[in-house]
């Protein structure tokens, strides 16, 4: 079975990361303080769908509204199961004309068959037509008793301002990289699967805070790796470069060995450079996270990275970018004193004056 289905949250308690919104969630399901519209928006893989659908399911469950749904009535067997007739799930980004929409309205005006109420979940609404939207406001605005929408969206500056006026709007954050390597821990665990701490860190920085998305990476690393999760097989997986090459690549720059790093360039050319930038990019925010340069070099690494990103854009060769790149942190990890300052200044100061 797709680990990222036999593990998707069945319960508010597992989803990962959302802590505030679950906490809102919960307290409006117990204290029965439900709106009529809610709005989840965030990225991809953040738990908008699952929160739905187990929020839906707590709306359901035959001993009433509740932030923990008994598990075992009819509804919300149903529910877990992806089939009850009550909970209506649409997918925005196919079903997105306003011929759709009315169809859903149509659907508002017949009472539930066998739940409490009619929950409908829109996936991707911001990608409904104008007119669409339209026609969707007076329900959403005013809607029978019985029925409850919630929309989800990766990007909610698309939706109009009557929309979202008329919902609860509910933030989904990018989910904390330590929260998915447990996670991730957790499954392969279950799952009886072997595996290096650090091919787990690599997996959870590679799906850039997405769970989802990371667990279909970890499912692929299982599979390729034939049950042995280890860095190399991951790093091999996704082609990106080793991060221990990184730390070594920075280890000769803070010693100016320019020779070597020129070898090391050569070895790693070859890879996606946006990858690389990217493993830099991790390595600086973890070296000041734990103190590893001064917070004067690392801001000096970081201009000098951004400056290198513009050089690709004019198709200059990675090789010689990479290259650029690390002499110029040679050069901005050296102290200089204070003399030797003053006098480039002044030199800077007196070419300036000549071309006046």
């Amino acid at each position: 079975m797709v680990l990222a289905l036999k593990y998707r949250p069945k319960k508010f308690s597992e989803i990962i990361g959302q802590q505030t919104t679950i906490k809102t969630l919960m307290s409006a399901l117990d204290k029965k303080q439900l709106a009529n519209a809610y709005l989840f928006s965030g990225l991809r893989g953040s738990g908008k769908t699952s929160t739905a659908r187990i929020f839906a399911k707590a709306l359901q469950c035959e001993k009433g509204e509740s932030s923990e749904p008994c598990e075992i009535c009819e509804n919300c067997i149903m529910a877990n199961e992806n089939r009850h007739i009550d909970i209506i799930e649409m997918d925005a980004a196919s079903n997105r004309k306003i011929e759709d929409v009315k169809e859903l309205i149509e659907h508002t005006r017949y009472k539930p068959t066998i739940g409490k109420y009619k929950v409908f979940i829109i996936d991707e609404v911001h990608m409904l037509t104008r007119e669409a939207f339209n026609a969707l406001l007076k329900t959403l605005e005013e809607p029978p008793e019985y029925v409850k929408f919630i929309l989800a969206t990766t990007d909610p500056l698309k939706l109009p301002s009557t929309i979202l006026s008329r919902t609860q709007h509910y933030r989904f954050t990018k989910i904390d990289s330590n929260l998915i390597q447990n996670h991730l821990k957790y499954i392969l665990a279950k799952e009886g699967v072997p595996f290096e701490d650090k091919a787990v860190e690599l997996l959870a920085k590679s799906g850039n805070g997405s769970l989802r998305d990371t667990i279909t990476l970890l499912e692929q690393a299982v599979a390729y790796s034939k049950g042995n999760v280890t860095l190399d097989i991951v790093v091999e997986m996704l082609g990106v470069v080793n991060p221990e090459i990184i730390e070594q690549l920075f280890n000769l720059v803070l010693e100016g060995k320019k020779g070597e790093v020129r070898e090391f360039v050569h070895q790693i050319a070859d890879y996606d450079i946006e990858s690389i930038f990217d493993e830099i990019i991790f390595y600086l925010k973890d070296a000041l996270f734990h103190n590893s340069f001064s917070l004067i070099t690392i801001e000096r690494f970081f201009k000098i990275v951004a400056d290198m990103k513009e050089l690709l854009k004019i198709n200059v060769d990675n090789e010689f970018v990479l290259n650029l790149m690390l002499f110029k942190m040679i050069e901005a990890s050296k102290p200089y004193k204070i003399d030797d300052l003053i006098a480039q200044y002044e030199r800077e100061i007196k070419n300036y004056s000549a071309q006046k």
